[in-house]
């Protein structure tokens, strides 16, 4: 409990215990849900030592604390009631515009495995790069197992993002889970596989050309391939969670523990491969064609304004949307346009912060520096944003003007991200 006095002050300064409809955490930032933004003392919590600074973005009240913000977190679970139940106190009264409500949303959903999500793309990307030194050969045990390390998440994704989209929607996690894990199940995908023997042509000669390998009750099921996938699963569990609620309030207590996912399951899961999966898998393809078209009218346009304005959108928090499509286009392309477009936006604080780590004579700025640099490199720049470069406007844009610059040469040379790796 290192944390418990930051945690109690933090609580009270919000408005209490009382004002807080739910909490939840990114890499740097505690994102309160407050029923009256007004209560909390904004002013007290900037002016805090333990805290960088508080945003309002997205609907949310963010006190921004840094990498050891899952310390802080546990801290205000241990003396709340903002415990394991805490995604499912009153989430689905989401307030706000279109735009916050969305991005809310993506957040929520994308967040909690994002470090993970790293990881496994870190340990894919060396187990390629052993493999095109020479080091390693693809017949090799210790090959496949590291392949199998890394490209697991992404293969399951749908059973990672099944338990988070449940959390969101304030539904079952376990039903999500086993959703996701039935869309991707080994024998239905190799079932469904395209160009197999037998497959039925549905809408022929028309732009809905399909294929068709199985059925369900007479009904033909659209072949499609769901490993990896990000849309598909998050559209069945939004069904899954409207559902849910409309059971547990028909349904008798006494039999409600297993007929509530007993239905949910028998009826979600097939109405998945019949009509969401397919139409949502489409949105999803049309989703990425859009992104890469876009960015084709003018990469080096793309570049420098993504480039230059990452950082901003980072501030608002509004910046979830984008990590979203780079998900969705690794999934249904292939490959990612976006994302090589903004990663010298990190580089570009980070060297700034080093710089006048190296120059200034001022301690408090020096000690607030070299953390902020280490965090930055690692691609965090929260820290690098609200205490060094942002307070000091021309840095600030200094550093936005050298991404902008970078990425626009990025962008001419049309590179591209094949999977999801660290951060930094």
């Amino acid at each position: 409990m290192k944390y418990e006095d930051l945690a109690k002050d933090i609580v009270q300064k919000v408005g209490g215990e009382e004002n807080i409809n739910s909490l939840t955490h990114c890499i740097t930032r505690l994102r309160f849900k407050l029923n009256d933004e007004d209560k909390a003392d904004t002013e007290y919590l900037k002016q805090h030592d333990e805290i960088v600074t508080v945003m309002k973005s997205g609907g949310q009240y963010q006190v921004v604390i840094g990498n050891h913000v899952p310390d802080v977190y546990n801290a205000i679970t241990k003396i709340t009631r903002l415990g394991s139940d805490n995604e499912n106190h009153t989430q689905e009264a989401n307030s706000g515009n279109m735009l916050n409500r969305f991005i809310d949303l993506i957040s929520g959903i994308f967040q909690p495995i994002l470090g993970i999500l790293a990881a496994a793309g870190m340990i894919k990307g060396f187990a390629a790069l052993f493999l095109a030194l020479g080091w390693l050969t693809e017949s090799s045990g210790t090959y496949q197992i590291l392949f199998a390390l890394g490209d697991a998440l992404f293969y399951f994704f749908p059973v990672f993002l099944g338990f988070t989209a449940a959390k969101k929607f304030g539904s079952n996690h376990f039903i999500g889970m086993a959703i996701g894990a039935a869309i991707v199940y080994p024998s239905l995908v190799s079932a469904m596989e395209l160009g197999a023997k037998g497959a039925h042509i549905l809408f022929a000669g028309t732009i809905f050309e399909v294929e068709s390998n199985l059925s369900f009750l007479g009904i033909p099921v659209i072949s499609m391939t769901y490993t990896s996938s990000v849309i598909p699963i998050i559209v069945a569990i939004y069904f899954a969670s409207i559902l849910e609620r409309k059971l547990k309030r028909i349904i008798p207590d006494v039999v409600k523990t297993f007929f509530v996912p007993f239905f949910t399951l028998l009826i979600i899961v097939p109405l998945t491969f019949i009509v969401i999966g397919p139409i949502s898998s489409w949105i999803a393809n049309w989703i990425g064609s859009g992104a890469i078209n876009i960015y084709g009218l003018s990469p080096i346009l793309a570049g420098l304004l993504l480039g230059a304005f990452w950082q901003v959108f980072v501030i608002f928090g509004i910046h979830w949307g984008l990590v979203a499509i780079m998900i969705n286009n690794v999934s249904t392309s292939g490959y990612d346009i976006i994302n090589p477009l903004i990663f010298a936006a990190s580089f570009a604080q980070t060297g700034i912060v080093i710089g006048l780590f190296l120059k200034t004579k001022n301690t408090k700025l020096k000690s607030i520096s070299l953390p902020a640099a280490i965090s930055g490199i690692f691609g965090v720049t929260e820290p690098a944003i609200y205490g060094v470069t942002l307070p000091r406007k021309k840095l600030f844009i200094y550093s936005c003007i050298i991404s902008g610059l970078f990425s626009g040469f990025v962008g001419f040379a049309g590179s591209k991200m094949y999977f999801m790796g660290g951060l930094g």
